[in-house]
């Protein structure tokens, strides 16, 4: 049986947790000689409809996020392909379904991220990425030398 992982998903949202977990993944990757994807999703519900202004920023900066990682992830010669994604809706719906799009065969979430009120409301992103997910999931904790 083989235990090594062929594409690995990986969320980001901006956060310092989820630059380690990024920096994970691609410790990961290189590992398994795997394909790496990043994605990123802006929630849109945070943002009321008559404020397209904003949305555009998001997406401008969701762009220059994934792009920054992207060149990072690809100075690494062992991993084989480098993609990256950008999605506007719910990311607790949104990054499960992209593995199941790309046939992920691992995602990497961290367990705390930018939303920490949504997280005490409404549960984490993380837990229902675990719950909805058909491959496995790694959830990064924090680095002791983060606060």
């Amino acid at each position: 049986m083989d235990f090594s992982y062929g594409r690995i998903l990986v969320a980001v949202d901006g956060s310092e947790y989820a630059e380690h977990t990024f920096r994970k993944g691609v410790e990961l990757a290189k590992r398994n000689k795997a394909e790496l994807f990043i994605i990123h999703v802006f929630d849109v519900r945070y943002y009321p409809s008559d404020y397209s202004a904003l949305k555009k920023k998001a997406e401008e900066e969701g762009i220059k996020l994934l792009n920054r990682y992207k060149v990072e992830a690809e100075k690494n010669e062992e991993i084989p392909k480098v993609g990256t994604i950008l999605k506007k809706g719910s990311p607790k719906v949104l990054v499960s379904k992209t593995a199941d799009e790309i046939d992920a065969d691992l995602i990497l979430a961290g367990a705390s991220g930018l939303y920490a009120v949504e997280q005490i409301l409404l549960g984490s992103v993380t837990e229902s990425i675990i719950r909805s997910a058909k491959c496995d999931v790694l959830v990064v904790r924090k680095p002791k030398n983060l606060k």
